[in-house]
């Protein structure tokens, strides 16, 4: 039986009846490797990848490949989107032999796990100058055995200039004032694509890959850059329209695909992500384009949901179209002719990240779009997760398939964004029950206040002394960005001052990389921008928990927080203590009223009442806050 058929990843199941001896992510590939004495191979791919479907039929389902990969190497197989440690450690090692980064992506190691040499796809046969990848096997296998020292050396003097470059990083600046984020949105607007939209130099050539950027994006709608660049959000109004507008997004069901090849937005690469799609719903939530939210959300729950309730990380590129698998056909079908195709597979893995912020978003868009189903969508999403990627120790866990657990541990990113998800869920249904979750996960976070991921990074690249690698906010928000920000929305809510300290603590701690590559550290940009300005919460008391036009009204407001609840709840979120109850209105007879909405605004924590649905009906007061 092969390792890989009981994996909890598709990626690695559909590779399970390959010839070659794969061994999942783990240290009995790299003890068979030093017992063996021969290197190791990580490939390293995802299961929507094309090219990695392209390069397992050509090379790793060939016999005679597969004969010399498992008479000279040992083979690991790791799922980018399961380990994103292992992927981020093997990239920047990968970064030293090619320019051309991406996946499938194949480092060789010494059994010691330091890479000496790496590529990205390698075709069956050599051609444009890409040798055969069996070629390359060949000739890291002869470099192994008659050049042992020459592979060592350069496999010691990359692993010194990664640690070296993990110690850089270990820096600390002032936080950024309002000016000096004003500077960082003037650079990013110069390079904004005048022509078709989007972010590419003004001499781009027209096969210029685009790609959404959605960490930039939301960084660019924060309300703290208002009172220094008032046209940074529609920037990224125009950005999105452009992508809306372009064959990125897809014409039947809304959902938009991974990235385009062409400066123009158009020959999609056809995989479609839940991180890119969830992102650019808040996106659109918040550059008034609620429409699209809403179409988009509903691709998220056509398509991604999956039977546990979680949301699966991806649908695949390609799809089977008269016996033969074609990238984007189904796609390119119009809506009559998919009625007779088979849709391209989804990928059922529940990440756990991903799904918090497809919680959030789904979230945000049910309350703004007075949607229940969304919000609905959104509970079974944190049922799904707290059911099969939470340990009996309360730990989070990366991801799970058909509710199997997968053993790869979660990272920083997983505690996080479902952290963001449970806060966004708690604000819109009022149940306290969602926030002191994100809060304990959050308090895991922090050891003797700093910032470790709770149980350690990986074991593996831990015992083989991998350096870290800094995380970056390229398509969606790093590990530090996502606690940074669920720890300054506790903050918001009331949770301690202790919690904005670990926001302005990690954003500190990130900046002068930020401000050094804007485009690579968008969300952790997000959260410095909100650390500038006063937060605005708006808190809605209603009678009952959902249907009130006040409390719709109120998710369409300019605020940071929005929270909607009850009058139980409302005595229960005082009662844990949130601040903007604390200070709040002073009700008449010690408690709100029973028969009408009524709503507060918060500034710096100072409330005051300032609606109540029965007195008045004019909501556009109160959205125009």
């Amino acid at each position: 039986m092969s390792r890989l058929s009981a994996s909890a990843s598709p990626y690695l199941r559909s590779h399970a009846e390959q010839p070659v001896a794969w061994y999942p992510w783990g240290e009995e590939a790299f003890a068979e490797a030093r017992r063996r004495d021969v290197p190791v191979l990580v490939s390293i791919g995802y299961s929507t990848c094309h090219w990695c479907h392209v390069m397992a039929a050509e090379s790793f389902s060939d016999a005679d490949t597969a004969a010399l990969m498992n008479r000279d190497l040992v083979a690991i197989k790791v799922d980018r989107e399961e380990h994103p440690e292992v992927d981020a450690v093997m990239m920047a090692a990968a970064s030293a032999f090619t320019p051309n980064l991406g996946w499938p992506l194949s480092v060789f190691t010494t059994p010691a796990g330091r890479p000496f040499f790496a590529g990205t796809y390698w075709p069956k046969e050599a051609r444009a100058g890409h040798p055969a990848f069996r070629d390359v096997v060949a000739a890291v296998s002869e470099a192994w055995t008659e050049r042992r020292d020459a592979v060592g050396e350069t496999a010691e003097a990359l692993q010194r200039a990664l640690v070296a470059a993990a110690a850089e990083a270990q820096s600390s600046s002032a936080l950024p004032s309002e000016a000096d984020l004003a500077a960082l949105v003037d650079e990013i607007a110069a390079r904004e694509d005048r022509i078709f939209g989007g972010f590419a130099a003004s001499d781009a050539p027209i096969e210029t890959p685009k790609f959404p950027t959605i960490p930039v994006l939301r960084f660019l709608q924060q309300r703290g850059l208002r009172s220094e660049r008032p046209d940074a959000a529609a920037l990224a109004a125009r950005t999105l329209d452009a992508m809306a507008d372009s064959p990125l997004r897809d014409p039947v069901d809304g959902g938009f695909f991974r990235y385009a090849t062409r400066r123009d937005w158009t020959v999609p690469h056809y995989e479609r992500m839940l991180t890119d799609n969830a992102g650019l719903i808040e996106v659109a939530l918040d550059a008034g384009r609620g429409d699209i939210a809403e179409a988009v959300a509903g691709f998220l729950l056509d398509t991604l949901q999956v039977a546990s309730g979680g949301f699966g990380a991806a649908q695949d590129s390609e799809s089977v179209i008269d016996g033969r698998r074609a990238e984007g056909g189904f796609y390119l079908a119009g809506a009559a002719e998919r009625v007779s195709l088979a849709a391209p597979a989804v990928d059922g893995k529940v990440v756990t990240a991903w799904n918090g912020s497809a919680i959030a978003a789904l979230a945000r868009t049910g309350a703004r779009r007075d949607a229940p189903a969304l919000i609905a969508a959104a509970r079974q999403a944190v049922d799904a997760v707290q059911e099969a990627n939470v340990d009996a120790d309360g730990f989070l866990r990366r991801a799970s398939l058909d509710e199997i657990r997968s053993p790869a541990s979660a990272t920083l990113e997983d505690y996080g964004a479902y952290a963001g998800g449970l806060l966004r869920l708690a604000m819109v249904t009022g149940e306290l029950a969602y926030a002191r979750e994100a809060r304990r996960l959050v308090d895991l976070c922090i050891v003797e206040g700093a910032l470790r991921t709770p149980g350690g990074r990986d074991p593996v690249l831990a015992g083989l002394a991998a350096p870290p690698v800094d995380e970056a906010d390229i398509d969606r928000p790093g590990g530090a960005s996502a606690v940074a920000d669920a720890a300054l929305t506790l903050w918001e809510l009331g949770a301690g001052e202790e919690y904005r300290g670990i926001a302005e603590r990690i954003v500190r701690d990130g900046i002068a990389r930020a401000v050094a590559e804007p485009f690579a550290h968008g969300s952790l940009l997000g959260v410095a921008a909100r650390l500038t300005t006063a937060p605005r919460q708006i808190v809605v008391v209603v009678a009952e928990s959902a249907g009130d036009p006040l409390a719709r009204a109120a998710f369409a407001a300019d605020a940071d927080t929005v929270v909607r609840v009850d009058v139980a709840g409302a005595a229960a979120w005082a009662e844990a203590g949130s601040r903007c109850w604390r200070t709040g209105p002073r009700w008449a007879g010690g408690a709100p009223p029973t028969t009408a909405a009524v709503s507060c605004v918060c500034f710096r924590f100072t409330s005051r009442r300032i609606w109540q649905w029965r007195r008045s009906r004019k909501l556009a007061n109160l959205v125009k806050l």
